[in-house]
């Protein structure tokens, strides 16, 4: 399912001009419990980060926009990509298929800014067995079963049959939690989103990821620095 290749990039938007390693960023949570919409916000509030946007067998839904929400293909297309080794990840989920096409992500990557993952649980543990230290993974809980259940009934998109199906899979899906490297409670959507933020910038400055600092540093220690 995966391609072999180094997800790897870095940019300079320190004033020392350092370089650094990109950033890939997994939002992962149950449907309903908030990463679309903290996702949203991050996008807006950092002109550095970039969505990969997904592919997918499912119809499109009423609103969405085919290359924006996702890259909408049919089964036969899907399987072409899988078996070109163009997906990073990919997973059944609830009846159709999703995966992280690479080329895109490498684009990203190249031109300096970091990435944003809508993915779940699966797409996550195959990113990470790829890309390993360059990926960071964010797992947003519900504050309760209760209160999943009442958003996604007020989204009013889905039968009974289906929030029922959703609900199941929650409750698998909140099972991996300990995959993640931080797990957060989305009581507010603000508050979690300032989480999230507070997350991505800590993790931007992690000494692994400072490529240029080496040098920097040697060039204070040598003797002409310190005249």
């Amino acid at each position: 399912m995966l391609r072999p290749t180094t997800l790897t990039a870095s940019r300079t938007d320190d004033p020392h001009k350092f370089r650094r390693r990109g950033v890939l960023f997994v939002l992962s949570s149950p449907s309903g419990a908030g990463k679309s919409t903290i996702s949203r916000m991050l996008l807006e509030a950092d002109r550095t980060l970039r969505m990969s946007v997904s592919v997918t067998t499912r119809p499109i839904r009423p609103g969405e926009r085919d290359g924006v929400d996702y890259h909408f293909v049919d089964l036969p297309r899907f399987k072409e990509m899988v078996a070109a080794g163009e997906f990073l990840e990919w997973a059944h989920v609830f009846g159709h298929r999703y995966g992280t096409p690479a080329q895109p992500v490498d684009d990203i990557l190249a031109s300096g800014n970091d990435v944003l993952f809508d993915i779940d649980w699966q797409g996550a543990q195959q990113l990470h067995q790829l890309a390993g230290g360059d990926v960071v993974r964010v797992f947003i809980l519900p504050p309760s079963m209760e209160e999943l259940e009442r958003r996604l009934r007020a989204r009013a998109t889905d039968s009974d049959e289906v929030i029922t199906a959703r609900m199941a899979r929650a409750a698998s899906e909140i099972g991996h939690w300990d995959g993640y490297d931080y797990v957060l409670v989305n009581d507010d959507a603000h508050a979690c989103f300032r989480r999230v933020q507070t997350i991505l910038e800590a993790e931007r400055l992690k000494r692994s990821r400072q490529t240029g600092l080496i040098g920097f540093v040697r060039k204070l220690m040598t003797p002409e620095s310190s005249a």
